[in-house]
């Protein structure tokens, strides 16, 4: 039986969630994004997993307090202990049947095992050209990632602060 390779969770933009500007606060937007991720990432794995990377979250318009959210996450691409897991926000008021696409971003997991180490994950293969276009997408995710990874390292002293270092 092949994993299950996606999950949609709904949440009720409640006041509380609002931000100053009367909209769902883009943190609550965020803390879901990584709790239906995660639900995708340990129904697909059947493991305990983490989040390893966020990125390029697209709000695309506002939520609204009384809408309901639905977030969908679909796995795209599988390494050898990762995951890719495309997240689609959507939100609408639930006296319509329709809701309007709201954000989009990508997050890796990483699958770990009892004792807390990387374990390996289901691999997943493309079945039809969306599929490829989704993967493909990944792909080109990790490739600008360990670009963006690597000016942080330049850019923000990511190494020991040398100025805590002993002397030589």
């Amino acid at each position: 039986m092949e994993p299950k390779r996606s999950t949609t969770l709904r949440f009720l933009a409640e006041p509380g969630h609002v931000n100053f500007g009367g909209k769902v606060h883009g943190g609550q937007v965020m803390k879901w994004i990584d709790q239906v991720g995660y639900a995708a990432a340990a129904a697909y794995t059947g493991s305990y997993c983490v989040t390893v990377w966020v990125g390029g979250i697209h709000f695309m318009k506002p939520l609204r307090v009384g809408w309901i959210i639905e977030m969908i996450a679909t796995v795209i691409h599988t390494g050898r202990t990762s995951l890719h897991i495309a997240v689609d926000i959507y939100g609408g008021d639930p006296r319509s049947p329709s809701m309007e696409r709201s954000g989009h971003c990508v997050i890796v997991f990483v699958a770990l095992d009892d004792d807390g180490k990387p374990t390996l994950v289901p691999p997943w293969t493309p079945q039809n050209p969306f599929d490829e276009a989704l993967e493909a997408y990944a792909v080109r995710l990790m490739a600008l990632r360990r670009g963006m990874e690597e000016e942080m390292a330049k850019t923000l002293h990511l190494g020991p602060d040398p100025s805590v270092l002993p002397p030589p």
